[in-house]
């Protein structure tokens, strides 16, 4: 019987295919689950042993109330890494969970090989920041789902298929408002928070493995290019896609993880 302070995620193990690349571990954003990554599978499986796994409070994974900031999700995360005996992984996050597979690189360099992080902004550089984001904790906690689907709204552009819309304004409206809210604390508002600049300057500066960024905002892209990073690293501007860009472009974003992997570290 599993100790009830093991952390074993809801997650898909595709297995190592013979002769296979590295392992990659998909991480999906707030309000997300590990099914947007069903559309990757298909052609990464016969290459990679893929792990994705719903984050606690999402999907099928039970809520962890003291555990939601990105440092404490990826500790959870090397735990189980370490016990199902992966060795070094490809950590690739969307969004939130660029944040999770940067806080693994960094807390736990060891269990990663390099990183990849797709529309993962870090808080823009918002001059109004300071007080939106509290402001916006406080709507969320008052108004409950309604605001969480009206954010996600937001994130939306024309790139956006109508299916992918679909599918996250009814998990954000599934999603205990909570969870939500325990979440963007730890990533913008709780001590030790990185998800705003310059805290995530200073954070990012301790990653010492490569990393692919991939950003739909010009200015975001131009902002993470100026950070001091591995000699193998890269930043790729996608200009025109939504923040749900893997989703947008599953296939794309299986060339250059495939691509990614097959370059010599």
């Amino acid at each position: 019987m599993t100790p009830p302070d093991v952390f074993r995620p809801a997650a898909v193990d595709t297995g190592t295919p013979p002769g296979g690349g590295p392992p990659l571990l998909l991480l999906h954003g707030w309000g997300c689950d590990g099914r947007d990554w069903a559309a990757h599978l298909p052609g990464l499986r016969p290459h990679h042993r893929v792990l994705v796994p719903d984050l606690p409070g999402h999907g099928a994974t039970p809520d962890r109330p003291d555990r939601c900031a990105p440092r404490e999700v990826a500790a959870d995360l090397a735990a189980w890494l370490r016990d199902l005996g992966t060795g070094p992984v490809v950590a690739v996050g969307h969004s939130m969970g660029g944040q999770v597979a940067t806080a693994l690189a960094v807390e736990h360099p060891r269990l990663v090989r390099s990183v990849v992080t797709l529309a993962t902004g870090y808080g823009g550089d918002a001059p109004d920041a300071a007080t939106r984001l509290p402001a916006e904790q406080e709507a969320l906690l008052r108004e409950g789902s309604a605001w969480a689907v009206r954010f996600v709204r937001r994130a939306f552009t024309d790139a956006t298929p109508p299916a992918v819309r679909r599918r996250h304004e009814g998990l954000m409206a599934a999603t205990d408002p909570a969870v939500l809210a325990r979440y963007r604390a730890g990533m913008y508002l709780a001590p030790g928070a990185f998800g705003r600049r310059p805290a995530a300057e200073a954070y990012l500066r301790r990653r010492r493995c490569p990393a692919l960024t991939v950003h739909a905002s010009p200015a975001t892209a131009a902002w993470d290019r100026g950070l001091p990073a591995h000699p193998r690293s890269r930043v790729v501007l996608w200009e025109g896609a939504g923040h749900f860009l893997h989703e947008e472009r599953p296939a794309e974003v299986v060339e250059l993880l495939r691509s990614w992997c097959t370059e010599p570290r």
